[in-house]
């Protein structure tokens, strides 16, 4: 197997020979460190751990000893202060190491840094390491007062370099908690004699005692312009390198089928095996909030158990095994290839993904001998990027067993180029196992939001098919003359949630007009609902929380939810939330949303987009929500049916189509009317309200519509698979044309707001049915697409005018300058 040692060679000998490093110290250095060669511009070495079971798959016991042994010596060295210490240990490399270490001081509580922000925890603290690729770390605890206590800070990390990240930590929480005494935990001490001077001399500063505890110690001798070459080296090597030689990363990637995210059992899909460990329900995986005696006496009761269901899972002969954590997530998988030692016949190894980025070199005095390279697969706050595991390639194992948090159990980790497709590239086999991703129970608003509304008490809709974060007004009397609105909203004296339209009745004409587009565009909706719904289950998660912007995106979302019934077998959740222009979203339905699910996997789902002015609001609206409630994870970007002005990336079509569900209002989206926000109606802890048109159930064709269009899936189903693959292969990043279209065509004809410049046939047929529009472009030799908007504009007295270049299929214009009796630009009095 390949390792940092290999046949009597040092690990460090190929970058010593070649840069002149050297490691002064102790004599049993070599055998805890190798050297490697990445490419960062303040340090090009990297000392490379061979027992932290981080980049060097090594035994579980002798990576849990280490820790251990180190917690040992620091529970000899408090004494009797050593039962009130708290330890913390540095994300990434460290957090297992310090885990282990507060195993070894005892009844301790232990906690570690992370890069990853999670939704309701306020950060305790926070600090820079100046040296890494990735620098912000955080402090998370779910007990605020765990770091507040006056007795003993242990700091664990693997190295302690120039101790600048110590300092930077110590700094920041001795200001909010003083304390009188810290200790420095480190495999290995490699600082200076300045350095060390200069901890000495900030413990004076702050009048504390700082101790420190390493299992080796020594320096690490640079001779003059080692960065400039070694940084030479590293380019000369990774232009030589090609394919998998040096990354392991696939050229190319086809679209893929997303599994389940909770899988049952082991069971074989696409040559990965899941396990599942039945762990302990509420357990943290892990110090990210803090990790208590208690918690380490279920973990240490469920061990047994947890690694049987894995060693049961392993094929019958696999005597070289290798359990792979993940990044942070370190000691549950620390514990449990330590478990799995006395299970297996064969030999146990571990060690983890990471962040860093190092220079792989096949030679047996090189540390870092294969790397593989895959997409982050968590979301990672810090963007999308690259993901690596060191020493795995090369036939080394029989098996790995990838342990993630449920976090990282995204489309991205099963994607063609992700994290177990390489794997299974040089493993025969790959299994598998989630552990749940813990976290801390939101604290209680003094006002408990209520349950969703759902049909058929509010809307038409099954129960199943939506639940409307809304509060019902159905008693109020909301309505107002669309003239008289129009009015009120153009000289600012009412915004226009503040009361609704009186809604259009359509006439027999109008009825049969929609019931015959609906025939003819069934079809072509359903391969764009499907088109849209895999690209979320793709890109977005496996397991995707719908919510649609009522009322337009709500039988779209429905849809969505059936598509992934109808092809995946899946029962999403779906609700439906009112966002308003100019006031943003509701959010308190976004506090109900992430009390109730993970903000990472919910979806924003819309009919379709006109110039964008909505995806602009959420995406404002939802950063304000965040920076003020402390809550993260939701993606602002739209998932729509149809995007015609190019503002998202997630879409079924860019056509400028006419989807039937615009040609209607409240008796095609379950009877419920668009949504109201007025100061006298909803409360700082209500939801947005709307109204249950009940009366409208003679004239209802919600279900109709949604029936009408799922009837088509099967048929449809291929020519989805072939949209799906272009669209993932397509570049679709928003050009935003649609929004340039509404600027030029707002200075041609003397609009100068956009607000009420309405593109595309969906809100063309709102401004028909709502608002008092003034005239409508409509493009030369658009067909049956606009009869209905013909018809309407015909009921209305509004002039059509064809114009040869539109980006749209039609235009609706609001006049600028309305008041009360206005006229038509062909004279005839505007009205309802």
């Amino acid at each position: 197997m390949k390792n940092a040692v290999n046949d009597g060679v040092w690990s460090g000998s190929w970058v010593a020979e070649r840069l002149g490093v050297e490691l002064v110290g102790d004599d049993g250095l070599p055998a805890l460190l190798g050297l490697a060669l990445r490419r960062n511009p303040r340090r090009a070495h990297l000392l490379v751990s061979n027992v932290l079971g981080k980049h060097v798959p090594q035994v579980p016991s002798v990576v849990y000893g280490h820790g251990f042994r180190l917690g040992r010596e620091v529970a000899a060295l408090l004494g009797a202060e050593g039962a009130a210490a708290v330890v913390l240990g540095y994300a990434e490399t460290a957090t297992g190491l310090g885990h282990a270490v507060a195993d070894g001081l005892g009844s301790v509580p232990y906690l570690h840094s992370t890069r990853r922000p999670v939704a309701g925890v306020a950060p305790a603290g926070g600090f820079e390491e100046s040296h890494s690729h990735a620098t912000s770390h955080l402090l998370l605890p779910e007990d605020a007062g765990l770091l507040a206590g006056e007795g003993p800070l242990v700091l664990v990390d693997d190295e302690f370099s120039t101790g600048n990240t110590v300092l930077n930590t110590i700094r920041d929480l001795h200001e909010r908690y003083p304390r009188g005494r810290y200790v420095v935990v480190a495999l290995v001490d490699m600082r200076s004699a300045g350095d060390t001077a200069r901890l000495q001399r900030f413990a004076q500063d702050i009048g504390a005692r700082v101790d420190l505890v390493a299992a080796a110690s020594g320096t690490v001798r640079l001779p003059e312009g080692v960065l400039e070459r070694g940084q030479r080296l590293v380019a000369e090597y990774e232009a030589a390198a090609t394919g998998a030689d040096l990354t392991g990363r696939a050229l190319a990637a086809e679209p893929h089928h997303v599994p389940p995210r909770a899988a049952h059992g082991a069971h074989r899909s696409g040559g990965i095996r899941a396990v599942d460990l039945h762990w302990p329900p509420g357990l943290p995986d892990g110090g990210r909030h803090g990790f208590t005696p208690g918690h380490r006496q279920r973990l240490e009761a469920a061990l047994p158990a947890m690694a049987g269901r894995i060693a049961d899972a392993l094929p019958a002969g696999a005597r070289r095994v290798l359990v792979l954590g993940f990044e942070e997530l370190m000691y549950a998988p620390l514990r449990l290839a330590r478990e799995l030692e006395g299970r297996v016949a064969g030999e146990v190894r571990f060690s983890t993904t990471t962040r860093s980025p190092v220079l792989a070199v096949d030679d047996p005095g090189y540390a870092i001998r294969t790397r593989l390279v895959f997409p982050a697969h968590d979301d990672p706050a810090d963007g999308p990027g690259d993901r690596y595991a060191y020493n795995v390639a090369g036939g080394c194992f029989d098996a790995v067993v990838a342990v993630v948090d449920s976090v990282a159990d995204t489309p991205a980790l099963h994607a063609p180029d992700g994290l177990l497709a390489r794997l299974a590239e040089h493993v025969p086999h790959v299994l598998l196992a989630v552990v749940p991703s813990y976290v801390p129970p939101a604290p209680e608003r003094p006002a408990m939001l209520p349950e969703p509304l759902r049909g058929p008490a509010f809307s038409s809709y099954a129960p199943e098919e939506v639940g409307w974060l809304l509060q019902d007004l159905s008693d109020v009397t909301l309505e107002a003359p669309t003239e008289e609105r129009e009015e009120a909203i153009q000289s600012g004296g009412a915004h226009y949630a503040e009361s609704l339209p009186v809604e259009y009745q359509p006439s027999a004409q109008y009825q049969e007009l929609f019931h015959t587009a609906l025939q003819a565009s069934a079809a072509r909706i359903a391969q764009a609902v499907g088109a849209v719904t895999e690209t979320v289950l793709t890109e977005r998660s496996p397991r995707p929380v719908l919510v649609s912007l009522a009322r337009a995106g709500t039988p779209v979302g429905i849809l969505m939810r059936r598509w992934a019934r109808f092809r995946h077998g899946l029962d999403l959740p779906h609700y439906a939330v009112s966002i308003v222009r100019g006031r943003g979203i509701d959010a308190n339905a976004l506090r109900w949303l992430a009390a109730h699910h993970d903000p990472r996997d919910v979806v924003f789902v819309d009919g379709w987009t006109g110039k964008g002015a909505i995806t602009r609001e959420l995406s404002q609206a939802v950063a304000e929500f965040e920076e003020r409630e402390g809550v993260t994870g939701f993606d602002p970007e739209i998932a729509v049916l149809a995007d015609p002005g190019s503002c998202v990336r997630t879409y079924g079509t860019r056509e400028d189509f006419l989807i039937p569900s615009a040609c209607l209002n409240s008796t095609v989206s379950g009877l419920i009317s668009r949504t109201v926000l007025r100061a006298d109606l909803v409360g700082p802890d209500d939801f947005h309200g709307a109204k249950f048109y009940r009366e409208l159930a003679g004239s209802d064709v919600s279900v109709a519509f949604l029936d009408a269009v799922s009837a088509r899936f099967p048929e449809v189903a291929d020519a989805v698979d072939g949209a799906v693959k272009e669209l993932l292969a397509a570049d679709r990043a928003p050009t935003w044309a649609g929004w340039r279209a509404v600027e030029r065509i707002s200075e041609e004809y003397g609009i100068h707001d956009v607000n009420l410049v309405k593109p595309g046939v969906g809100e063309t047929t709102r401004v028909l049915l709502r608002r008092v529009p003034w005239r409508i472009l409509a493009r030369a030799g658009a067909g049956a697409d606009l009869d209905h908007v013909r018809l309407l504009a015909e009921q209305r007295g509004v002039p059509v005018e064809e114009v040869g270049e539109l980006p749209y299929t039609c235009v609706g214009l609001i006049h600028p300058k309305y008041t009360r009796g206005a006229t038509g630009a062909d004279g005839k009095a505007v009205h309802v």
